[in-house]
């Protein structure tokens, strides 16, 4: 059975730093960084879907954690088809956006932009790639990238662009996974091993992925969203401000033992980001699945 890793898709939320979750004592990033660390052996870093980070900060991460501790890094919203802000572009692009644009797509700027950003975006990460620290970088595609042709060739156009850099794919399009289709996607994803980023979120939405534990490749991961009945919010606290109960998350450990057996590796992050409620969730989980699934180093 392959290991499994338990985390959290952030450490520095702010609900969570007011929450208390963090002792008095532990105030710098640094310190929250190492706290966290000595608790979960993986973490999710969800603020360079916003904003490319820079490659100081990146090596903070890779000096701040033990020898051991994993990263996934979620995708540049450019990068994912999204709207980005022109703001968060790196500054000496900013003139190539046009002018009055509160939000640019990709197929917005030129090639040699875009390109440009890809390459510095994943030359950041390079810290975290050197240490061996970093899980896989993670594609969450919109609600507006259906199952299709064009949209496989972009999944492996990403795939092509982080080599030798491994990524996974989630899906908030329903169609991929509608079970006239499921096959069709989890097979696609298996034959180029690219891992499917399983889910649990609410159901019955355009953007609702059913929760399907499969696995597509020798990493397996697995986010935990929430089953709040305000997932359309603009609040991001009121769609992911979800605590489970125990029972909930018992439904998920069979499926979790299953991925274990099927991939040397799965990840496996609460995504349900409000006060305490992602690690005392994640702490649980860990518990519910054995020691092993928590198991780090504490040497940096």
């Amino acid at each position: 059975m392959g290991r499994i890793l338990v985390g959290t898709a952030s450490w520095t939320d702010p609900t969570l730093l007011a929450s208390g979750w963090y002792p008095p004592e532990v105030r710098t990033p640094e310190e929250r960084l190492r706290y966290y660390a000595r608790r979960f052996p993986l973490v999710e870093v969800d603020a360079t879907y916003y904003a490319p980070p820079s490659e100081r900060t990146v090596r903070a991460w890779a000096e701040r954690s033990p020898r051991d501790f994993i990263f996934d890094i979620k995708a540049f919203s450019l990068l994912t088809q999204h709207p980005t802000r022109p703001a968060a572009l790196y500054r000496d692009l900013r003139a190539k956006v046009p002018e009055n644009r509160k939000n640019v797509y990709a197929r917005d700027l030129p090639s040699a932009v875009v390109d440009e950003v890809w390459d510095r975006f994943l030359t950041t990460l390079d810290p975290l790639a050197r240490a061996g620290k970093l899980g896989a970088v993670l594609f969450q595609f919109p609600q507006w990238f259906p199952i299709g042709a064009a949209n496989k060739k972009y999944i492996l156009e990403c795939q092509r662009r982080c080599a030798p850099l491994p990524i996974c794919v989630e899906f908030r399009n329903r169609t991929w996974m509608e079970e006239r289709n499921q096959r069709e996607t989890l097979d696609f994803l298996a034959s180029y091993a690219v891992p499917y980023v399983c889910v649990d979120m609410p159901q019955g939405y355009p953007s609702s992925i059913p929760p399907v534990a499969a696995a597509t490749a020798d990493l397996a991961v697995v986010r935990f969203h929430g089953r709040r009945d305000t997932w359309t919010s603009k609040d991001v606290h009121e769609r992911f401000g979800y605590l489970y109960s125990d029972q909930e998350l018992r439904e998920w450990t069979p499926k979790l033992r299953h991925l274990a057996e099927e991939a040397s590796t799965t990840h496996v992050l609460m995504n349900n980001c409000f006060a305490d409620y992602a690690p005392v969730n994640a702490r649980q989980l860990a518990d519910q699945l054995g020691a092993d699934a928590v198991a780090a180093s504490a040497e940096a």
